[in-house]
């Protein structure tokens, strides 16, 4: 049971970032992804076998203790941005501000849910209610802080590509093609490298630990 939960709040929290990339680059201009039936929160239209299911139940039977996935890349064409690098830039963001949004509701119904179950007693209802809530702010900050690295195709690798001079920029853009081989091979053969890169997590779980607290 645990690990079906699991695995739906981080499907939920993928497609809420892709969506969020779909949101976006329609507000830029770009119909692309809205067209081809991608700005829907179906997870249907988002899902990648691999990606959504295989790797995170991978990750949580090995218990490496560290959780991602991704679904499918949101199409988006960003010559028809009305403004081309700011636009690239907000659309690739948006998807790191869904998680940090959904991170902090998640904290907010923490609390709500610990104040009913103060007042109703604990229940099996309560009990699945507060752990998705608490899955939900350690899943979101995760996909935030992980799609900040700038290895392509990762969120973060589009704000690097525009801050890299021009030649040096479209050689990183065309190593994206081996960015999740990449990723891969960096995750399992030297996973403490991610505990040092995705160490802002653990600060940002100890705030949301304090506001929670300051609620009991």
């Amino acid at each position: 049971m645990e690990a079906i939960l699991l695995i739906a709040v981080l499907i939920f929290s993928v497609v809420v970032h892709e969506v969020a990339h779909a949101w976006q680059a329609r507000r830029e201009g770009d119909d692309t992804a809205e067209r081809l039936g991608r700005l829907t929160l179906n997870p249907a239209s988002h899902l990648d076998p691999i990606g959504s299911v295989l790797v995170p139940l991978a990750l949580h039977f090995s218990g490496s203790g560290f959780m991602f996935g991704w679904a499918k890349p949101v199409p988006v064409n960003p010559s028809r941005y009305r403004n081309y690098v700011a636009g690239d830039i907000r659309v690739s963001l948006a998807g790191i501000v869904s998680n940090l949004i959904l991170a902090a509701i998640s904290t907010l119904a923490t609390v709500a849910f610990l104040k009913i179950e103060a007042l109703v007693g604990t229940n099996v209802v309560t009990d699945l209610l507060l752990q998705a809530a608490q899955y939900g702010i350690f899943l979101n900050l995760i996909l935030a802080v992980f799609n900040l690295i700038p290895i392509p195709p990762l969120d973060g690798s589009h704000v690097l590509f525009h801050a890299l001079p021009r030649p040096l920029a479209l050689q990183y853009r065309q190593a994206g093609r081996y960015g999740i081989l990449v990723l891969m091979g960096l995750m399992f053969l030297f996973p403490g490298l991610f505990r040092v890169l995705l160490a802002p997590v653990t600060y940002l779980m100890g705030a949301a630990d304090g506001f929670i607290r300051l609620w009991m």
